[in-house]
């Protein structure tokens, strides 16, 4: 009986861990075009992939560390919204670069999704705050 009763806790805890994963995954999906131009405003000048990764991981203590390659489909998708400009250049470390820059219309945005993440931050600590005295 106790094995029983010890998987299903096991099973819970995997079905928790779960669900953690996929909602800290839901919660980067719609921060991290945020977050991206928020990295390249902050630089001032034109970074590439792995350099604004390394950022992210560094600021973001690590909640909005992923893989690196998931960065660049959000790249191109800002780019192609025009938040975002981006060159080659040759690397002396191996193939090309592509470096992204944020554009006017990018800043505008920047600004605008601040206010909203914070507005939405505000609210949700609020709630949570209030369901935790």
């Amino acid at each position: 009986m106790d094995a029983i009763r010890r998987s299903g806790v096991e099973a819970g805890e995997d079905q928790g861990a779960a669900q953690l994963r996929k909602f800290q995954k839901e919660l980067s999906a719609g921060t991290v075009s945020l977050a991206l131009l928020a990295v390249l405003a902050a630089s001032g000048e034109p970074m590439y992939g792995y350099q604004i990764a390394k950022t992210l991981e560094r600021f973001g203590e690590g909640a909005l560390a992923g893989k690196q390659s998931a960065l660049y489909p959000v790249l191109r998708n800002l780019q192609a919204a025009g938040l975002l400009d981006s060159f080659v250049e040759p690397s002396d470390a191996g193939p090309p670069r592509r470096y992204y820059r944020i554009t006017g219309a990018g800043l505008g945005t920047l600004r605008d999704w601040a206010a909203a993440w914070r507005a939405t931050r505000d609210s949700v600590d609020a709630v949570l705050e209030g369901t935790h005295q």
